[in-house]
C-alpha cells in the first residue's frame, strides 16, 4: 500500500482529456528519443540493495570483460539477492556456487581468514572472481569477451573455445542474452533511453479501468470483480501489448532501463518506496501519462486514479521492454 503525500484527486472528465492528448502524443515523442546506451560502470540509483551495492561497484571493476551492472544482473538471477538462496540443485548463497566450484573459486573477499559461500562479503567477490577467470579462459576467442565469458560460465570454456566464440546451444545463447539485456536495468543511464514502442497501448488499457475499486492481490479477473493493485494494473496494461511483466512491483523494477525524472515518457513503470537505496523495498508502482502524473490503483478504500509522481517516497522508473521482461527470474519471485 502506498503513503499518498498529496491531497486531493484530479476530476476523472478533465483528466481524460489531458490523458488523450498525452497518449497521442506519446508516438511523436518517441520518435525524438535517441536510441542506445552503452554499458557504463556506474550503477542506477536504488537498484543493488545498499548492504550490497559497494561491493557490486567495487568487485564489477575487476576486470574489462564486468562491469557493475553485469555482475548486479548475475546475482539477481542467480538469487535475488536472497543471501540464504539454496537450490535443489544444491547452488548455494547470493551467487548460488555449487559446493565443488566454490571449493575452486571461492576467494575470501572481506580478508577475515575463511571463504564462506554464505557471506555476500565473500561471495560476491568471488562471483566477480570465477567470471574474470573464465573471461582469461577464452580471451583468444573472436568476438564479444563478456558474451564468450557468460558462455563459458553456462556452458564450459573448452565450448567456447572449440565453437570459437558462443557454441549453437540454445541454453547458453539464451542465457548470454538473459544477463546481457538484464543488466540495463542496473546500469546508470548513460544517455537517453529508447521510448517504448507499446507505451501507448498499455495507457490506453490502464485508461479504461480509471474509477475501478482497488483489491489487495487483484488482477482483474471475473473473481476479483475486475479489481487490481498497484502491479496487478500495470501487468495487466503491459499485458494487453504483448509483455509479461512479473506480478510483484519490486520485480517490475527490472525490466528495462531506467530513465531519469526529467526524461519521463508516457508509459514508463513510476515506483515509490520508503527505502530509497534499495529497489527490493519497492512497494508500489504506476503508469506515469506525462506532466507529472500517473494512472494507478493506490489503496485499499481508493479507487484507480490519476496522482502526482513527486512525492518524497518516489523511487524511480522503468522504461519497460519486451527483452528486459522476457530477461526477469520467474522462479521463487516474491
Amino acid at each position: 500500500m502506498r503513503k499518498f503525500w498529496v491531497a486531493g484527486g484530479v476530476g476523472i472528465g478533465l483528466c481524460l482529456c489531458f490523458l488523450a492528448l498525452l497518449v497521442v502524443g506519446t508516438y511523436t515523442a518517441a520518435a525524438g528519443i535517441a536510441s542506445g546506451t552503452g554499458r557504463g560502470a556506474g550503477l542506477a540509483k536504488g537498484a543493488v540493495p545498499a548492504a550490497y551495492q559497494p561491493l557490486v561497484q567495487k568487485w564489477g571493476t575487476l576486470c574489462d570483460s564486468i562491469s557493475p551492472a553485469l555482475l548486479a544482473a548475475q546475482l539477481y538471477q542467480e538469487s535475488g539477492w536472497n543471501p540464504r538462496a539454496q537450490s535443489h540443485a544444491e547452488a548455494q548463497g547470493i551467487a548460488q556456487f555449487i559446493p565443488g566450484t566454490w571449493a575452486t573459486h571461492g576467494i575470501d573477499g572481506d580478508g577475515d581468514g575463511d571463504r564462506d559461500v554464505w557471506d555476500p562479503a565473500d561471495a560476491i567477490p568471488s562471483a566477480a572472481s570465477y567470471d574474470c577467470e573464465l573471461a582469461r579462459y577464452v580471451k583468444d576467442v573472436p568476438g564479444d569477451r563478456t558474451a564468450n565469458m557468460l558462455a563459458a560460465y553456462n556452458a564450459g570454456a573448452y565450448r567456447v573455445i572449440r565453437a570459437g566464440g558462443v557454441p549453437a546451444i540454445r541454453e547458453t545463447q539464451n542465457y548470454v542474452k538473459i544477463i546481457t539485456t538484464l543488466a540495463k536495468s542496473f546500469e546508470a543511464p548513460t544517455g537517453k533511453v529508447p521510448a517504448s514502442r507499446q507505451a501507448a497501448g498499455a495507457i490506453y488499457y490502464a485508461q479504461k479501468k480509471l474509477g475501478t475499486p482497488y483489491l489487495w492481490g487483484g488482477d482483474g479477473t471475473a473473481a476479483d470483480g475486475g479489481r487490481f493493485d498497484c502491479s496487478g494494473l500495470t501487468k495487466a496494461a503491459y499485458e494487453t501489448v504483448g509483455i509479461e511483466l512479473p506480478r510483484v512491483a519490486n520485480d517490475q523494477y527490472n525490466a528495462g532501463s531506467h530513465p531519469a525524472r526529467d526524461e519521463l515518457m508516457p508509459g514508463d513503470l513510476v515506483f515509490f518506496s520508503d527505502d530509497l537505496t534499495d529497489s527490493r523495498a519497492i512497494r508500489h508502482v504506476g503508469l506515469y501519462v506525462g506532466g507529472g502524473y500517473m494512472i494507478n490503483a493506490p489503496y485499499t478504500g481508493a479507487v484507480i486514479r490519476f496522482d502526482k509522481i513527486d512525492t518524497p517516497d518516489y523511487f524511480g522508473a522503468t522504461r519497460v521492454t519486451e527483452d528486459g521482461a522476457e530477461a526477469l527470474p520467474t522462479a521463487d519471485a516474491s
